[in-house]
């Protein structure tokens, strides 16, 4: 199998390019391909003809997106945009990695968000993850769009950053009114790699992982497992303004993508996987 990853030194894709390991892969960063040239990519992807191309890139400095609009737009939509058409040019398949920004989160908490509820993005950013998944499904007819959210990995992640103030300070306040998934990048390549091998309709798909909690909470699960001695204090998002508006209920539905027969777990047990093979 003749894969093209773009995006090739993100966090996500060093997870897709490893579980991928036997197949043939083509990897692009920004240094070898530049997404958001449509010609090059189509010389590109017709001279590597891969089977699959499978686009981790993306901009994902979601405050800094508010004013770096252009950069934003050219990374979130043009590129998908061009990736589509090429593979549509091959009739190869692309899998798009989106997110839960493409919500308002103005949902009622005991509500959870299917795949084809109406988007209405609050940000830059989440505008232009809708704005990419539309121009995937308008240019290419086989697609895969995975929405996932709160992704943590190898590299610079929430979890990260918490386990260093953890032992920096004795306390911490943290919101507890964002409700969500959070995703270990290494079981989203896994379910990445089985919507690839099993085939599945494609279409649209929430993988993130199961169950749902808060940064509060999940703070309160790092500390507990990474056995750290820090008060973590619940706070309301509004006492930490940011540029980009934060979903408040980011609970994303994932019946659709178990039901095609993709195993997904806990991401309780993420966590732990995560922070044993982290040593942190």
């Amino acid at each position: 199998m003749k894969i093209l990853i773009t995006g090739a030194n993100g966090m996500l894709a060093k997870e897709v390019i490893n579980i991928f390991a036997n197949e043939e892969l083509i990897l692009t960063d920004v240094d070898t391909l530049d997404i958001t040239n449509e010609q090059a990519v189509l010389e590109f992807v017709k001279q590597s003809n891969p089977e699959y191309i499978i686009n981790c890139a993306a901009y994902t400095a979601v405050d800094k997106a508010e004013e770096d609009i252009d950069l934003c737009t050219k990374v979130n939509v043009d590129g998908p945009r061009n990736l589509a058409k090429a593979a549509e040019s091959i009739y190869a398949t692309l899998l798009h990695i989106s997110t839960d920004y493409v919500f308002d989160g103005e949902k009622y908490l005991t509500e959870i968000y299917k795949e084809d509820d109406i988007t209405n993005p609050q940000s830059v950013y989440g505008a232009t993850k809708r704005d990419s998944e539309n121009e995937v499904i308008n240019n290419c007819s086989k697609h895969y769009i995975l929405r996932t959210s709160w992704l943590f990995g190898n590299g610079n992640n929430f979890v990260r950053t918490m386990l260093k103030l953890g032992k920096e300070k004795t306390s911490l306040n943290v919101v507890n009114d964002q409700h969500g998934s959070p995703t270990y990048a290494v079981d989203l390549s896994d379910i990445i790699k089985q919507v690839i091998e099993k085939k599945i309709p494609y279409g649209i798909y929430h993988a993130n992982n199961l169950g749902f909690t808060t940064w509060y909470d999940f703070t309160k699960e790092i500390f507990e497992i990474a056995k750290i001695d820090c008060k973590v204090n619940p706070c309301s998002t509004e006492e930490f303004p940011r540029p980009a508006k934060r979903p408040k209920n980011s609970k994303l539905a994932k019946d659709k993508i178990l039901h095609a027969g993709i195993e997904i777990s806990d991401y309780k047990d993420a966590l732990k996987r995560y922070l044993e093979r982290e040593q942190l």
